[in-house]
C-alpha cells in the first residue's frame, strides 16, 4: 500500500557516518562521477518528547558517490545548534513549523518575560531539513527561513551555522535558487518583520564569491536585484520556490498565506506556526515576471484563479511569451496530510479521510509579454500554436491566465537542468495518487503529452534527479537517480539507475543500512 511505508516512516532514522559500499546489480555508467547529496527529516522524537509534523523531524542529510561504476553511502544528522540542543536537554527544546514549545514553568519569571518577548519576532530554528543548496562554491542544507547550516558535500559534516541577516536583510528565503549556465545564484525572500518595509526581495549571488583562503561565504557578496511589495501588507504570500526564464525571474503570489499577526501571536495563543498558514480560497493569484538584470518587474497585470503552488517545473521565453510550468493545488490540504497523527492512521482510515485531497496537476501558463493596452477586451493575447494556455485582455486593462494542464498526479518534479530557462521537452517526478506515498517514477513528454513509469511492488522512489551524459546533445540523454525504500524486510533500500530515454533499469546500488525517505537533493559532479 502506498500509505503504508509512509506510515513507518515517523520512525526515527538513523546515521551511518562511514562510507559503506552498495551491492551493485547490473551496471552503472562509468562516465557517472560525482555525489548525490539529499536532505530530509529523520529524528521524529526526542527523550519522551514527538514533533506533530513530518516537517518538523530533524535534518538527516545522506550521500551516494558514484566512482567507477561503484556506489558508496553515508549519513549524517545536520549537527544544527537545534540539534545540539535538543541532544544535550534529550528533549524538544526549539519549536519547529509543527511544534511550538514552552519554556519550563519552574524557571523565574524574569527569564520567562524575556522568553515570551524574544519570541514576538520569531527566531526560527536552524533545523535545515529541505535542500542541498549552493552558493559559489559553498553548499547549505537549507529549509526556508534565515540560517542555514554550510556542510562538506564529501563527508556530510556540518561546518557551521550561517545567517542570511549578516548579509541581507530577509525573515525567510526559498530552498529552491536557481542556478544560471556561469554558476550564479538566484533566489526570492521575504522580509516581514522588524527589518524595514515588508516586501519579497530577489537576490543574486555571483558563481565566483567563495574565498576558500580565507573562509569567507559566498552570502558576503550578495547582490539584491529588485523586490515587489506585498498585495496585503500582514498577509504576504507563502512560496516554495518560483521560475526563472533566460532574462526574467517568475514569481507567483498566490492566496496561500502567512498571517503575520498571528505569527507574531502563536507563542501566546499555544498554535504552532503551521497554523499561521492561511488558504484564502477567495482570492486571485497574481504573476510577477521581473527582469533578471535591471530588477524591474513587467508592468502588466497577469492573474490567475486561486492555487496553492509548491514546486515549479521550468520556465523559458518564446516569440515575446514567458512560458512556466508548475504544480498547483486547489486547496492547501497537502501540509495538514503530513501531521504524523494523520501519518499514522490506518490505510483504510487514510485513505477515507484524504478522498478530498487535491491532486496535483501539472500546469503551463502563457504571459504574453507585449501586451497592448489597447487590445480589444476578451480576446486571447496568446499566439503560441502548441499550447491551449489563454490570456485574456480584461476591461480594466489587465491579463488574465488560464492555464493548459499538462499531466494531473504528479510531484517533486526534475528536469535535465541543462534545459532550465530554455524550452524544453520532458519532465520527471513521481505519481502522486490518493496517498503522501508515490511508488511509481514517471518521465512525462510535453510534445506527445505520453508519459513512461518505472514501478516496482511495494518499493517508493524519491525525487528523481537526472544526470546528463557526457557531451549529450538530447535532452534526454542521460540517467535517471532515485533512492528507493521498501517496506518488505527482504528489499534492501536500493539507488535506482534508470535509462532516461526508456525509463528501464541501468542498475540498481543495494544499501546494507536502513535508508530514510528525503524531500530534496542535489547532484555534485566529480572534479575532472
Amino acid at each position: 500500500m502506498l500509505h503504508g511505508e509512509f506510515g513507518h516512516d515517523h520512525k526515527n532514522g538513523s546515521e551511518t557516518p562511514e562510507p559503506v559500499t552498495a551491492q551493485v546489480n547490473g551496471s552503472i555508467p562509468s562516465w557517472l562521477q560525482g555525489t548525490l547529496v539529499r536532505n530530509g527529516p529523520g529524528l521524529f522524537s526526542v527523550g519522551d518528547s514527538e514533533y506533530n509534523h513530518w516537517f518538523d523531524g530533524m535534518s538527516l542529510l545522506h550521500s551516494f558517490t558514484f566512482s567507477n561504476g561503484e556506489v558508496t553511502y553515508r549519513s549524517k544528522f545536520l549537527k544544527s545548534n537545534t540539534y545540539k540542543r535538543n541532544i544535550k536537554a534529550n528533549k524538544i527544546v526549539v519549536s519547529e513549523f509543527g511544534t511550538m514549545v514552552y519554556p519550563d514553568p519552574c524557571k523565574n519569571i524574569f527569564s520567562r518575560i524575556s522568553t515570551h518577548l524574544s519570541n514576538i519576532i520569531p527566531d526560527f530554528t536552524d533545523n535545515n531539513l529541505i535542500n542541498i543548496v549552493r552558493y559559489g562554491d559553498d553548499y547549505y542544507a537549507s529549509s526556508e527561513v534565515n540560517y542555514m547550516n554550510k556542510i562538506d558535500p564529501a563527508t556530510l559534516e556540518t561546518v557551521g551555522r550561517i545567517n542570511y541577516r549578516s548579509h541581507i536583510a530577509l525573515n525567510l528565503a526559498t530552498a529552491h535558487p536557481h542556478y544560471d549556465s556561469e554558476g550564479n545564484t538566484y533566489n526570492i525572500g521575504t522580509v516581514f518583520m522588524g527589518l524595514g518595509t515588508p516586501k519579497y526581495i530577489i537576490f543574486k549571488v555571483p558563481a565566483d564569491a567563495s574565498d576558500k583562503e580565507h573562509n569567507k561565504p559566498a552570502l558576503r557578496k550578495v547582490q539584491q536585484i529588485g523586490s515587489i511589495p506585498f498585495r496585503s501588507l500582514l498577509f504576504p504570500s507563502y512560496f516554495h520556490s518560483f521560475g526563472m526564464t533566460e532574462n526574467y525571474i517568475v514569481f507567483v503570489e498566490q492566496p496561500f498565506k502567512l498571517d503575520i499577526v498571528k505569527l507574531a501571536t502563536a507563542y501566546f495563543r499555544g498554535a504552532n506556526w503551521g497554523n499561521c498558514l492561511k488558504f484564502d480560497k477567495d482570492d486571485i493569484t497574481l504573476f510577477h515576471v521581473i527582469n533578471k538584470k535591471t530588477g524591474k518587474a513587467i508592468s502588466t497585470r497577469f492573474y490567475a484563479d486561486n492555487m496553492v503552488v509548491f514546486h515549479h517545473i521550468n520556465a523559458y521565453e518564446t516569440n515575446e511569451h514567458v512560458v512556466f510550468d508548475l504544480i498547483s493545488y486547489t486547496d492547501s490540504n497537502l501540509y495538514n496530510m503530513f501531521y504524523i497523527k494523520n501519518i499514522k492512521q490506518e490505510t483504510s482510515s487514510f485513505i477515507q479521510s484524504n478522498k478530498t485531497f487535491s491532486p496535483p496537476s501539472c500546469q503551463r501558463f502563457v504571459l504574453p509579454l507585449n501586451t497592448d493596452k489597447e487590445s480589444p477586451k476578451g480576446t486571447n493575447l496568446v499566439s503560441l500554436t502548441d499550447t491551449s494556455a489563454k490570456a485574456v485582455m480584461q476591461e480594466d486593462g489587465s491579463v488574465y491566465c488560464q492555464p493548459d494542464t499538462l499531466f494531473v498526479g504528479l510531484e517533486l518534479p526534475g528536469i535535465n537542468y541543462h534545459f532550465n530557462a530554455k524550452k524544453y521537452r520532458y519532465f520527471y517526478g513521481f505519481r502522486l495518487e490518493w496517498s503522501p506515498h508515490p511508488n511509481k517514477i514517471a518521465k512525462f513528454d510535453i510534445v506527445t503529452r505520453k508519459h513512461i513509469e518505472w514501478h516496482q511492488e511495494n518499493c517508493y522512489p524519491s525525487e528523481p534527479v537526472f544526470v546528463a551524459s557526457p557531451g549529450a546533445v538530447e535532452e534526454d540523454d542521460g540517467v535517471i537517480l532515485s533512492s528507493v525504500v521498501s517496506p518488505d524486510p527482504n528489499i534492501s533500500p536500493f539507488m535506482l539507475v534508470l535509462n532516461a530515454k526508456t525509463m528501464e533499469e541501468m542498475a540498481r546500488a543495494s544499501i546494507p543500512v536502513s535508508v530514510h525517505i528525503d524531500l530534496h537533493g542535489l547532484f555534485i559532479p566529480a572534479k575532472p
